[in-house]
């Protein structure tokens, strides 16, 4: 049971990098965002992929390597926390939030909250 949210987070994390790096329009579709340049695509690529893609891969190691599975638990969820806070910066600029930011929010605050629990 303890490496259960690990493994959840691995595949999330996966299955976000692997679509971003493939789809990167259905990301940013999600925010209202239909069009990209090339460099708005790379930036895609590699904020939500390559990001997406290396975290799963740390998330591996930890479940392979007791003497590092707290740091990296410890760093992938400050890693959502700053994601969920920035969102909350936004929330208070802005004065509103999105269905689809809130549903995030949610996701990445239980994430971290998981992984903290088994650090």
């Amino acid at each position: 049971m303890q490496d259960l949210p690990v493994l959840l987070a691995i595949a999330g994390f996966a299955v976000m990098g692997i679509g971003a790096i493939a789809k990167p329009a259905l990301v940013t579709a999600q925010f209202g965002i239909l069009e990209l340049t090339p460099a708005g695509r790379s930036e895609v690529r590699a904020v939500y992929g390559g990001f997406g893609i290396f975290i799963a891969l740390a998330l591996l190691v930890a479940l392979r390597q007791p003497e590092l599975r707290s740091g990296i638990l410890f760093a992938v969820a400050a890693a959502l926390g700053g994601m969920a806070a920035g969102r909350l910066v936004s929330v208070a600029i802005d004065r509103t939030i999105d269905r689809t930011p809130l549903g995030y929010l949610a996701l990445e605050i239980c994430v971290a909250v998981m992984l903290l629990a088994v650090a």
